[in-house]
């Protein structure tokens, strides 16, 4: 059964008023993908009553009163993905769908999804306490660069005026929070508990750092640098410490990481009476689901520390797995469903193929990262514990195939010194396209990405293409790129267009930069420095020179012909222009 979207919803179930009504900027999908239905479904299994008012017409006040006042608190969320995201390409152009709405409906949401929605409820729900979540407001708990608006913005607690920040995956804040609201205890009563960011005149109840001021760093990018690694530097929930931030006569105050589930936690939430469905609702169906409908998240978290991620800032770099029994008892789930045809489309999660703690350290993820610049020695590569979960959901009645999708670390993979999970994935998982990030192949750039050396990839490659003869496959690969990052110069972007020539990829598809909130990444963009040295880096920023870095990575498409014949004059490699085998531009 969905959950009350209506008052004829509320009045069916007997409620007088639900304890909580939720605000989504995507359509209401009750599927474990969707990060309003995890926060409404566990709010409900802990005894709380929640409403869903999705994707309400923010122009008029009185559609956030469509479901009446909640007993405790409203519920703040911009939807899956942060909604200038979901609004706008890294060109800036305004998109033309939106797979998180009916149809495919474009406009459904405002920009800045969490301020406008906070606006309007003021107006509407002048009582209730509101508590903002998500992708969108976690990446915005501090004055954070804002590329839609090229300035440094405040906290979203100033801009939405909401009381309570919840950030990371937030479902232990929020039934601490449900717990304590349900008591009658005030606001204030919420602030030692952790995972959260609130507004004070000063801050008691756990050890703190303070960090450059929103005046500061919005008038200094050393300022924002420096900033931005102290809020890096204390996202783990065992070493991290309250950051602050002043803004003017008020203090951000972000509490220490909440710890991330452990595997029965997580068993738990996965396994939440959801419907795993858009609500009946929708005529036009919501695109978004298809694409998890038969897929299985088994973990959370990631150490890969790539630098343009926000994972480390929403799940942490701490793994958390799912036991066998739970993803294997979805499997069962899904194979039962009307449409399926046999095929699991993924297992995975933010990497595929984490499943383990990084080592058995027991205080903290360290500030190293864990396989780059190169692996440390202490590191658990042993993908064991995967490939059997792989073998077990292969082995569900009704499915003939499970497929490995989500990203794959290949460096992690060339670790195992077994070479079992590899071979399997060959073997097996590969639905004929295996889609791997190297991200460029200079290791100049790769290093300030956080990605592995390009003989890395280059090792893998020649891996996978002998297993795949072994089997008698025929199998490729599909390697993710980045064009424009931090640290790529035009001389970068043309050797990565040559050696993706001479390695025999012709890429279908390329990511043009895209410098959001709360990654490594779009701190470098804005400042030109890299934070964790404070070294100046080229940063291509003219739309000229990005046009120019994406068409090298598809420079055998006529339409590019002349911005990279164009590039590699400025570069001084007009070699690679003629009739060698070598050559990007043949000439007439």
């Amino acid at each position: 059964m969905f959950l009350p979207v209506s008052k004829g919803d509320i009045k069916q179930r007997g409620w007088d008023a639900p304890d909580f009504i939720l605000v989504s900027g995507d359509a209401y999908v009750d599927h474990p993908s969707f990060g309003h239905s995890v926060i409404s479904r566990a709010l409900e299994a802990d005894g709380f009553r929640v409403a869903v008012l999705a994707q309400p017409d923010w122009t008029d006040a009185s559609a956030f009163a469509r479901l009446g006042a909640p007993k405790l608190a409203m519920l703040v969320t911009s939807g899956v993905v942060d909604s200038m995201v979901n609004h706008y390409t890294a060109a800036k152009k305004r998109r033309g769908a939106d797979a998180y709405s009916p149809g495919g409906a474009a406009g459904r949401r405002p920009d800045r999804a969490i301020i406008t929605y906070c606006n309007r409820l003021r107006s509407a729900q002048r009582a209730a306490p509101i508590i903002i979540g998500g992708v969108e407001a976690g990446l915005r708990v501090f004055a954070h660069y804002d590329y839609w608006d090229d300035k440094v913005r405040p906290s979203y607690l100033i801009d939405s005026g909401a009381d309570i920040l919840v950030y990371g995956m937030g479902e232990h804040a929020i039934l601490e929070i449900a717990e304590r609201l349900s008591k009658g205890l005030p606001l204030d009563a919420l602030y030692d508990i952790r995972g959260i960011c609130y507004l004070a005149a000063a801050v008691s109840g756990f050890k703190a750092v303070t960090c450059e001021s929103y005046e500061q760093v919005k008038t200094s990018k050393k300022a924002f640098a420096r900033a931005f690694m102290t809020q890096y530097q204390n996202q783990d929930a065992v070493s991290g410490m309250a950051v602050i931030q002043p803004h003017g006569d008020s203090l951000v105050v972000q509490t220490p990481p909440m710890p991330p589930l452990d595997t029965g936690q997580l068993d738990a939430v996965a396994e939440l009476p959801f419907t795993r469905s858009p609500h009946p609702m929708y005529q036009g169906g919501v695109k978004a689901v298809e694409e998890v409908r038969f897929s299985i998240i088994h973990n959370r978290g990631c150490y890969g520390g790539c630098s343009f991620c926000s994972i480390a800032f929403h799940q942490g770099r701490a793994v958390s797995a799912r036991s066998h029994r739970s993803a294997v008892e979805e499997a069962r789930t899904i194979a039962a469903l009307p449409g399926f045809k046999g095929y699991i489309h993924d297992v995975g999660g933010p990497t595929a193929n984490l499943r383990r703690p990084a080592c058995n350290k027991k205080t903290g993820m360290c500030r190293r990262l864990c396989l780059t610049p190169e692996p440390c020695p202490k590191l658990d590569a042993d993908g064991s514990d995967y490939l059997e979960l792989l073998t077990k959901i292969r082995g569900v009645p009704g499915v003939k195939k499970v497929f490995v999708r989500s990203g794959l670390r290949y460096d992690l993979l060339m670790l195992d010194k077994s070479g079992k999970l590899l071979s399997e994935l060959v073997k097996h998982h590969v639905s004929g396209q295996l889609k791997v990030a190297p991200e460029h192949c200079a290791d100049e750039v790769l290093a300030l990405m956080g990605k592995p050396r390009w003989a890395v990839f280059e090792r893998f490659q020649r891996r996978f293409n002998e297993l795949n003869k072994k089997y008698g496959k025929e199998q490729y690969l599909v390697p993710y790129l980045i064009s424009s990052h931090p640290g790529c110069t035009p001389s970068d972007a043309v050797r990565m267009a040559e050696t993706l020539n001479r390695a025999g990829f012709s890429p279908e598809q390329v990511q043009d930069f895209y410098p959001t909130p709360g990654t490594l990444s779009a701190c470098m963009y804005h400042t030109g420095l890299d934070p964790r040295t404070m070294k100046p880096i080229y940063v291509p920023r003219s739309p000229k020179e990005k046009a120019m870095q994406r068409a090298l990575l598809q420079w055998r498409l006529p339409k590019n012909r002349g911005l990279v014949l164009e590039a590699l004059k400025q570069t001084g490699r007009t070699d690679l222009i003629g009739r060698g085998r070598g050559c990007l531009i043949k000439r007439p």
